[in-house]
């Protein structure tokens, strides 16, 4: 089995050192739905929510929270983000997003890109809640990564 990384040999939780990696250009993309009735489906897409834009609002709160995913995220090194690029893709009962993070660094944007999609679910939950409380996220989950020592891996 795989030693984990975030543990030192007694077990106690570590900041993984990265400092003798070497700097590779770095890239993660992670995915992740909320689904919804279609009146609150279709709300969204007409504009008729009383918090505003709900989808132009969850993809700012993404893209900040990927930037703040060490603040987060307990053991996380903070990374100088080079990228960060969150769509969403409104469906009949449902959004799609999917989140890109960049560096060039000496670890992984895996979490920074799985932050985004959560925050940006997060918030169209928030912002469309009174219209619909039985919303429910799923599937948030690493679709890519590449660069790094481990190279690239991709979901099947």
């Amino acid at each position: 089995m795989t030693r984990l990384t975030h543990l030192d040999e007694a077990g106690a939780a570590r900041m993984v050192d990265v400092g003798d990696k070497q700097v590779t250009r770095r890239e993660a993309t992670a995915t992740g739905r909320i689904l919804m009735s279609a009146e609150t489906a279709a709300a969204i897409r007409d504009g008729a929510v009383a918090k505003g834009d709900v989808l132009a609002v969850a993809r700012v709160a993404g893209i900040m929270a990927a930037k703040r995913t060490s603040d987060l995220i307990p053991l996380c090194h903070p990374l100088p983000l080079t990228r960060v690029s969150l769509d969403l893709s409104l469906g009949n009962d449902h959004v799609e997003a999917t989140a890109t993070a960049a560096t060039d660094g000496k670890t992984g944007v895996e979490m920074e890109a799985l932050t985004a999609v959560s925050a940006a679910l997060l918030t169209i939950y928030d912002m469309a809640k009174a219209l619909d409380r039985g919303m429910r996220i799923e599937g948030i989950r690493l679709r890519a990564k590449s660069g790094g020592r481990s190279g690239d891996w991709h979901a099947d």
